[in-house]
């Protein structure tokens, strides 16, 4: 009895979590410190911004750079 009491309690108060770090508990005044933090600090410090440039992936039977050509052999000793 008090094992089942213990495991209801330990799953209560994990859902109970569960929904607070989500920020379901917000209209209850439950809310977590970071929920409406993302990050501002991290966008006032990126240098050009404007020079990321998103280039889309090679095809896969394409190769990305011409191949090199055969090593050159050893000489002999």
């Amino acid at each position: 009895m008090k094992l089942r009491l213990l495991l209801v309690v330990l799953l209560l108060a994990n859902a109970g979590y569960f929904l607070w770090a989500r920020g379901d508990l917000v209209g209850f005044g439950l809310a977590p410190a970071g929920l409406n933090e993302r990050e501002p600090q991290r966008m006032a410090r990126q240098i050009r911004p404007e020079w990321l440039q998103i280039r889309k992936e090679p095809k896969a039977g394409t190769p990305a750079s011409p191949a090199a050509s055969a090593p050159a052999p050893a000489p002999a000793p």
